[in-house]
C-alpha cells in the first residue's frame, strides 16, 4: 500500500488501483474513473488495493461492489466509513470528515447527499449511474 500511496502523491493522480497483474492510474476528479472502471472492466477492481485522494459514500459503494480488498483515502466521509464497515474492505485513511463537500464548498457533494439515506448497494449504484449519465 505504501508504493500506491507515494506514487498517489507524487503522478498527482485522484486514484491508483493495483492488482497483482496491473496498476492503473486515474485523473478524472470524482466519481467518473472507478464508475468507468466498475462499468467497463469490472475484473480490474475483483482483490485491488486503490488509494484514493477523496472517497465519499458513492466511492466506497463501486469499491465494495467490484470487490476491492483494501482501501487508503487521504479524506475519507463518515457515510463512507460507515459503508465500508458492513464490508470486508480494509480500510485505512489520513482525515476523516464529516461529510464530502461539493466542488463550489457551498454543501455536500451531490453523490454524498443523495446516497446518505440509502443502505442498498444496488440502490447506491443505480442513483451514481443516473448522476453520471448526466454528466457532460
Amino acid at each position: 500500500m505504501e508504493e500506491l500511496i507515494v506514487r498517489l502523491h507524487s503522478s498527482k493522480c485522484s486514484c491508483v488501483i493495483a492488482t497483482s497483474e496491473t496498476v492503473r492510474v486515474c485523473y478524472q476528479r470524482g466519481i467518473k474513473d472507478l464508475y468507468e472502471i466498475y462499468t467497463t472492466e469490472p475484473k480490474t477492481l475483483s482483490g485491488a488495493t486503490v488509494a484514493d485522494k477523496v472517497v465519499g459514500r458513492a466511492a466506497a459503494a463501486i469499491m465494495i461492489l467490484g470487490g476491492v480488498k483494501s482501501v487508503y483515502a487521504d479524506i475519507i466521509s463518515a457515510l463512507a466509513l460507515d459503508l465500508f464497515a458492513k464490508s470486508s474492505v480494509k480500510v485505512s485513511y489520513g482525515q476523516v470528515v464529516p461529510h464530502i463537500i461539493n466542488r463550489a464548498k457551498s454543501g455536500l457533494c451531490p453523490l454524498e447527499s443523495a446516497t446518505k439515506d440509502v443502505d442498498s448497494l444496488d440502490k447506491i449504484f443505480d442513483i451514481i449511474d443516473n448522476f453520471v449519465r448526466t454528466l457532460p
